[in-house]
């Protein structure tokens, strides 16, 4: 456990050496003083002068911060999510104040109340107007601020889209608020939990009661996920928690795994064809980005096509990947093997013939292409 968590620590430097992270003390008029916040811009960000970015805030920056930044610099390396922008809010000496609730209704007061302004209105104003940010924003507290963080999601327009909530402090009402809220809810939302066995014994009830109650939702635009955790501290938890959390908000902008290959797209009893324009769509629309189809998707569909003997698909299949890769063979191998199967082997000859002046992709070879236009010639006599 030790060697993991070294190396993990060890990926968090490394994979932020290469990003860029800014300090600012923020001055704000509601909360009548200056705040520092962390910025991290992506490896690419002065590359593409037109992308926008989804946007992390962390909570309890002064410590979070790098633990967020590095796993959001990690997965966007492996393309496991976009890349982001992730903003901390340093809250040393502050968490208290910042997070003061009222003990009639367990709402913001006071402080409380101006920090939830602080953050709603001023700080993602900021940062809006000064980077290029995605509509997409997540929220990630811990203890106390993992407690906050919920406020946002009571409001009826929440200002986050995704919510990591570690080993929260709950506020007594919120077991009542959030079960509510997140059974009615129309937007899409990722929500997710995450304890360990070795939190306070208050946090570690107030949890599973309210893990008890919000698995039990059924919700279409709801999209949970908990982890317990039996070794880490209560400090150390955030470096377990992260990953999943990350693996589970971003899992539609993962290429097709073989668990999904096999438990999803093999069982479909529709087209997997649409199955992919499908989930491009939601990347596109949830993340405010566009995300060129993978090749990995792209031999993922046609394997379920050979698999399960829908040699139709092949066409609209084929007529994708020339719009994706129009340099490239791959559209051309995949509608000669729709003409094949649909009993027109002159076309699907040609077919092959043609693609011979385009570049070889995915293991697809001219070669390839060559020998099977000849067998095709050989089989007919053309």
């Amino acid at each position: 456990m030790r060697i993991i968590c070294s190396v993990f620590l060890l990926l968090i430097a490394f994979s932020g050496s290469e990003a860029q992270v800014k300090y600012e003390n923020f001055p704000s008029s509601i909360l009548g003083e200056e705040r520092q916040i962390k910025i991290q811009l992506p490896r690419g960000y002065e590359s593409n002068l037109e992308k926008t970015y989804p946007l992390f805030i962390v909570f309890d920056g002064d410590y979070l911060f790098e633990a967020v930044a590095g796993n959001a610099d990690y997965y966007s390396y492996w393309e496991d999510m976009p890349e982001a922008i992730v903003v901390g809010i340093n809250q040393i000496d502050k968490r208290y104040d910042d997070c003061l609730y009222s003990e009639q209704n367990s709402l913001p007061i006071e402080t409380g109340a101006s920090f939830f302004e602080f953050v709603g209105s001023e700080l993602i104003s900021h940062i809006e107007k000064n980077y290029r940010v995605a509509d997409f924003r997540i929220a990630v507290g811990h203890g106390e601020t993992a407690n906050f963080i919920n406020y946002y999601l009571l409001k009826a327009n929440p200002i986050f889209k995704a919510y990591i909530v570690i080993s929260p402090e709950l506020a007594p009402h919120m077991l009542d608020y959030l079960p509510e809220r997140l059974s009615e809810i129309e937007s899409k939302i990722f929500y997710c939990l995450a304890q360990t066995k070795n939190d306070s014994k208050s946090i570690t009830q107030m949890t599973e009661a309210l893990h008890a109650d919000i698995s039990t939702i059924e919700n279409e635009t709801f999209t949970y996920n908990f982890k317990s955790f039996e070794g880490p501290s209560h400090y150390s938890v955030p470096a377990h928690a992260l990953p999943s959390a990350f693996e589970s908000i971003f899992k539609v902008f993962q290429p097709i795994s073989r668990q999904e290959y096999k438990e999803t797209i093999l069982e479909l009893e529709g087209s997997p064809v649409e199955y992919l324009v499908k989930k491009y769509t939601t990347i596109n629309e949830l993340f405010g980005i566009q995300k060129g189809i993978l090749i990995n998707d792209f031999k993922a569909i046609a394997a379920a096509i050979e698999k399960t003997d829908q040699y139709q698909y092949y066409e609209e299949l084929g007529k994708m990947a020339r719009k994706e890769y129009p340099e490239a063979l791959l559209g051309s191998y995949y509608l000669a093997r729709f003409y094949e199967e649909a009993g027109e082997p002159k076309k699907a000859m040609r077919t092959y013939q043609s693609a011979y002046l385009l570049d070889e992709i995915a293991g697809l070879t001219k070669d390839l292409m060559l020998e099977r236009a000849d067998d095709i010639k050989r089989d007919f006599g053309y």
